[in-house]
């Protein structure tokens, strides 16, 4: 395989853990140093490209080709000036390269691409349909689904547009034979609470026993981690932000995944890193059903685009059929979020910073929860009349 705007190796890795030694990575391109920094320590003896957009060709006989493309202009916590932004609208060489491959005569199997489900309604759907348009031009059968990343097992809410394409198999029998009913809500517990600090006007990504999605970037300008609300636990320790550790096993990653690229310093690149990120068991998910297909019988309802896209669908040629099917097509065992969160590494949320959430909270009706506003109140309170000890070590 090769993995265009490869991040960290989410991708990468999850097929590695499905396939073993039947998935060799062969050539990897991202064009941001921290990221290369990361690839080259875990992917040490892989081609490593600097640039998509200088890229004049693929290897020769690939299977696979992922492409999990910037999202930046896509987001809703990024620009969203949509698929010809400058940043997302780089996936254009990705169809240049393929097109190169063609003219030699060296046909792909597999394609996958991943992005954020906002790029479904976004300008009425226009990324999608741009990309289905591309890969129509190119003899493509594709197939496409939202999935939730809860459904790995992991406790981050964390919903992505996975696209699969092939001229030769059936991505339907990938993407689309497994479903569940989804997650059992009333298994989750309630000793912790994952919400944006940055936000308190319009959202709080409220994530009952998990995180709500990891973001490179955030309305305050940095890549902050969301925060977590242990109701239980003691004053000016009920509010607190996992260390990136923590951030790395929610996405699926071995712990320290991303420490070659540590400045030292908390709002260094790591969770930039980890926020753009895809989740390893999702990708681990797809490489197990492409090397073992299952099969597809579910109803598939043609559809007009009228404006967004159907969370689920596939297409062949011009037409497209929308799929009824649920984010969660699997359900593996449930990590609960204090079972993963390193609490006693979490440094509590800074006073200036509780203090922000809450003068936001207040303008607004979010947050309602029982006891949630209170212990916000109490933090700040706590925060301006103590300093809060870091825990050991660093972010």
């Amino acid at each position: 395989m090769a993995g265009l705007f490869a991040g960290i190796g989410g991708i990468e890795t999850g097929l590695r853990r499905a396939a073993g030694d039947q998935m060799e990575t062969v050539m990897l391109c991202e064009s941001w140093t921290p990221a290369q920094q990361v690839l080259e320590a875990h992917f040490p003896d892989v081609e490593l490209q600097p640039d998509v957009a200088s890229l004049s060709c693929l290897p020769e006989r690939l299977d696979l080709v992922a492409a999990g493309f910037p999202c930046t202009d896509l987001s809703q916590a990024g620009r969203t000036a949509g698929i010809r932004g400058a940043q997302s609208g780089l996936v254009a060489h990705l169809f240049d390269v393929l097109r190169l491959a063609d003219q030699r005569g060296d046909r792909l199997p597999w394609l996958l691409i991943e992005n954020v489900p906002n790029m479904l309604t976004l300008d009425r759907g226009e990324a999608m349909a741009y990309l289905v348009k591309e890969l129509g031009h190119l003899g493509y059968r594709w197939a496409y689904r939202v999935v939730d990343s809860r459904f790995t097992g992991v406790p981050q809410r964390r919903r992505r547009v996975l696209l699969l394409a092939s001229r030769t198999e059936d991505p339907r029998a990938v993407l689309f034979a497994d479903d569940t009913p989804g997650l059992d809500e009333s298994s989750l517990r309630d000793d912790a609470f994952g919400f944006y600090w940055t936000e308190g006007r319009g959202g709080l990504g409220w994530a009952r026993d998990a995180t709500p999605t990891f973001k490179g970037g955030s309305t305050v300008g940095i890549p902050s981690p969301p925060a977590v609300w242990l109701p239980s636990s003691e004053p000016g320790r009920k509010i607190v932000v996992p260390c990136v550790e923590d951030g790395e096993a929610l996405q699926g990653f071995d712990r320290g995944w991303t420490a070659a690229a540590d400045l030292g310093r908390r709002n260094g690149p790591r969770w930039k890193l980890v926020g753009n990120a895809v989740t390893v068991g999702v990708a681990q998910w797809v490489g197990e059903r492409i090397l073992t297909p299952g099969v597809f019988d579910g109803e598939s309802i043609p559809w007009i685009r009228k404006g967004g896209w159907p969370t689920a669908a596939w297409g062949d040629g011009d037409a497209v059929w929308k799929v009824e099917l649920t984010e969660f097509p699997r359900l593996e065992p449930y990590t609960h979020l204090l079972e993963l969160l390193d609490v006693d590494n979490a440094r509590p949320l800074s006073h200036r910073a509780a203090n922000g959430f809450w003068s936001r909270l207040q303008e607004g009706n979010l947050g309602r929860h029982s006891g949630f506003r209170a212990d916000i109140a109490e933090h700040v309170e706590v925060a301006s009349t103590a300093t809060l000890p870091p825990p050991p070590g660093r972010e």
